[in-house]
């Protein structure tokens, strides 16, 4: 490891982890981008329904970090988007229930669309 005049009174390597010059800012760095990922697998783990402080520490912890994220990217593909806090999967039949429950459609229309769901 090589030393910088004056660095040994002040207790200072100059040259960084393992001789490379600058490596704590890269460190650094490499911290920050793994925060900003996190942040951002955070908020599609919470629009998803799933647990995003759960996933957000994951990703951010180093070396496990990398693998994390590789495992939610796979899961959430399973998983569509909340509305809401919740996902709606809903069918056609379930939807025209609503709609006529809301007093979008009237009685005679329900029971026609009704009908033609049924062939």
């Amino acid at each position: 490891v090589i030393y910088m005049e004056g660095a040994e009174h002040m207790g200072m390597d100059w040259w960084g982890w393992f001789g490379i010059p600058y490596m704590g800012f890269i460190m650094l760095g490499i911290w920050l981008i793994f925060l900003v990922i996190g942040i951002l697998v955070y908020q599609d783990a919470e629009r998803r329904g799933m647990n995003g402080i759960l996933w957000f520490i994951l990703v951010i912890i180093p070396w496990i970090g990398i693998l994390a994220l590789l495992v939610y990217l796979i899961v959430r593909e399973g998983k569509s988007e909340a509305v809401g806090s919740t996902v709606r999967a809903k069918s056609a039949g379930a939807l025209l229930d609503e709609r006529y429950v809301r007093g979008e459609i009237t009685r005679e229309e329900y029971l026609k669309m009704k009908k033609d769901l049924g062939s």
